[in-house]
């Protein structure tokens, strides 16, 4: 687990996610695969199999929902704005990393005490603009001299740790550093076995803000099949649906979500494979969020396309949990999949 916490607990804010590149570089280039980039900055690493029948993409995502700051009131605090999707009662009093030039200082976030809220104040759900960031300084100027500025991004602070059960990582960011950790351990898996494709794997770039880097980089892969490779909600906690995703029951096949309905015959398929090697999988309906297999399916005359991940507690916050032996089971999918895949196989994909 030694990459993922270094892929979790680097900084990796949309539009600022070159540590994360670093690491995926770094990986790519010891599994001695060919690295292939966008000019966004996704980053794949190429895999030739035996006969190259079909070119397979399989991108996580490098950014984490984040923050950046947006003014310095003359007090000294900062104002911010959000890089993806947060929920503002996850976000009092939590800290967090400014993450400037160069050095990366730490804040709070704070608000009103509660000792002066008004009764209407005290029940209503505090608004994110009315929050702000202190970093302990004691003017506009005071920030200024320290190097921080408008524009510099901000993400959440939380170490990475592996629980008591021995499976439960908690860590920030896992929402979608797990997927660039899965594309990493499937290109390493292919690397030692026999299969008959071409593979892509690695991660793209601003997916928390639109899907942008899934807009660019299939340009640079032209794949014929693609996997999106991330986060699904975990509703196991008190009083959760017992039909829906829970962490250990196996890597989630989404069936819906907002951005796509993914091929039917390539979701047939994977399902097929999980139980032909007795991989435990489960089933994700995911209405309120997209991911960038929303790009990759419509890329020029289309692409047969499938979100492949895990189940994942508390994403779009400061911390998330998800589940080891649940990643272990994505690789061993994901790898039998493409060692399976064929070019007479990829046709049954397409309409007829």
């Amino acid at each position: 687990m030694e990459l993922l916490k270094k892929l979790t607990e680097e900084h990796g804010a949309p539009g600022f996610e070159h540590a994360i590149r670093a690491i995926m570089r770094d990986e790519i280039e010891k599994i001695g695969a060919t690295i292939v980039t966008d000019r966004l900055g996704s980053i794949f690493g190429k895999v030739d199999g035996s006969s190259q029948n079909v070119t397979v993409m399989l991108a996580g995502h490098m950014d984490e929902v984040a923050f950046m700051v947006s003014e310095i009131t003359k007090e000294g605090y900062l104002r911010f704005v959000p890089l993806g999707g947060w929920w503002s009662q996850v976000l009092l009093s939590q800290r967090l990393a400014i993450i400037t030039d160069k050095k990366t200082y730490t804040g709070v976030i704070g608000s009103k005490p509660p000792h002066i809220l008004q009764p209407e104040e005290r029940n209503a759900v505090y608004p994110m603009r009315e929050m702000f960031i202190d970093v302990g300084a004691k003017s506009k100027e005071q920030v200024k001299n320290w190097g921080i500025k408008v524009g510099d991004p901000i993400v959440p602070i939380c170490p990475f740790e592996i629980l008591p059960d021995h499976d439960t990582i908690l860590a920030k960011a896992l929402d979608n550093r797990i997927g660039c950790w899965l594309a990493v351990e499937v290109l390493k898996a292919l690397k030692e076995q026999e299969h008959p494709n071409t593979v892509f794997a690695g991660a793209t770039v601003q997916e928390e803000v639109g899907l942008r880097g899934a807009s660019t980089s299939p340009y640079v892969v032209e794949p014929d099949v693609a996997f999106a490779l991330d986060v699904g909600v975990a509703e196991d906690g008190p009083g959760g649906n017992s039909n829906k995703a829970k962490l250990g029951h196996g890597p989630l096949i989404t069936f819906l979500d907002s951005s796509m309905v993914p091929n039917t015959k390539l979701r047939n398929f994977v399902i097929e494979v999980a139980e032909e090697h007795n991989i435990p999988y489960q089933v994700d309906v995911m209405l309120g969020g997209g991911t960038d297999g929303g790009k990759f399916h419509l890329h020029k005359k289309g692409v047969p396309t499938l979100v492949i991940g895990a189940a994942s507690r508390y994403i779009h916050s400061h911390t998330s949990m998800v589940s080891k032996q649940d990643l272990e089971n994505g690789v061993k999918l994901l790898t039998a999949v493409i060692k399976r895949l064929d070019e007479q196989t990829f046709k049954t994909f397409l309409p007829q």
